[in-house]
């Protein structure tokens, strides 16, 4: 079976899973959180080298308010243990996204955490916080524009390369598969430039569930694709 080097998930259901359980949606949020340091493990033990997980977007800030600074002090809390996670388990951990809108103390966890754990030979961890890609896209394209004038490069060297260098996914290969849980048939704007080849897998599943064995059965079906680039089969 070929492992993907490269998965991306779009963590979905957290809230409607608690729900089935008879509990407040911000404990679906908590057993995700959970959930997430499992999957990390079980994906390094099967030889995937990247994963990237959408945690926030900038669409979630319309969430209820209450609701909001639940998910900012789980944030909070996953931030500060998330170094202790990432010397275990040897990963190194990325964040993406703008995190000038979070709060300064948020902020300094991120800073401590990408500082400790970059010198770390295992997964490489993504998380993307206040995240949407068209945000993306726009702060990579302003400051691009900048280098632009101020003569770092010529209209003539502008390519996909380049541009993907503004991007907060820069050094970090396209994903080879996109996983969403819970049923919803939808991107959300998650990482639009960087899936344009990847291969899109749509569970039922909600993410607090999501085992080892679900992530198989995804890849197992990613080995089913006939992926091809160009016309010319993937070796």
């Amino acid at each position: 079976m070929v492992i993907p080097r490269h998965v991306a998930i779009i963590l979905d259901g957290n809230g409607r899973w608690a729900k089935q359980h008879g509990m407040p949606r911000n404990y679906g949020h908590t057993q995700g959180a959970k959930n997430v340091e499992t999957i990390c493990r079980e994906a390094w033990n099967l030889g995937i080298k990247y994963l990237t997980v959408y945690a926030f977007s900038t669409e979630n800030w319309c969430r209820p308010k209450d609701e909001v600074r639940a998910l900012m002090k789980l944030l909070r809390n996953y931030m500060k243990n998330c170094i202790k996670t990432a010397e275990k388990n040897h990963m190194r951990v990325r964040i993406l996204g703008d995190v000038s809108k979070l709060d300064e103390d948020i902020q300094e966890s991120i800073r401590n955490l990408e500082e400790f754990s970059k010198d770390q030979d295992g997964l490489n961890f993504q998380i993307a916080i206040n995240y949407g890609s068209r945000d993306e896209m726009l702060r990579g394209m302003k400051r691009m524009l900048q280098d632009y004038r101020d003569g770092i490069f010529s209209i003539e060297e502008l390519d996909e390369q380049r541009f993907e260098g503004y991007l907060d996914t820069r050094d970090i290969p396209a994903p080879d598969l996109l996983i969403r849980t819970s049923g919803e048939l939808r991107l959300s704007n998650y990482l639009l430039w960087q899936i344009a080849y990847s291969e899109l897998y749509f569970t039922d599943v909600p993410w607090p569930d999501f085992t080892k064995k679900e992530l198989v059965k995804a890849i197992e079906d990613y080995n089913s694709r006939d992926r091809r680039y160009g016309g010319v089969k993937e070796e």
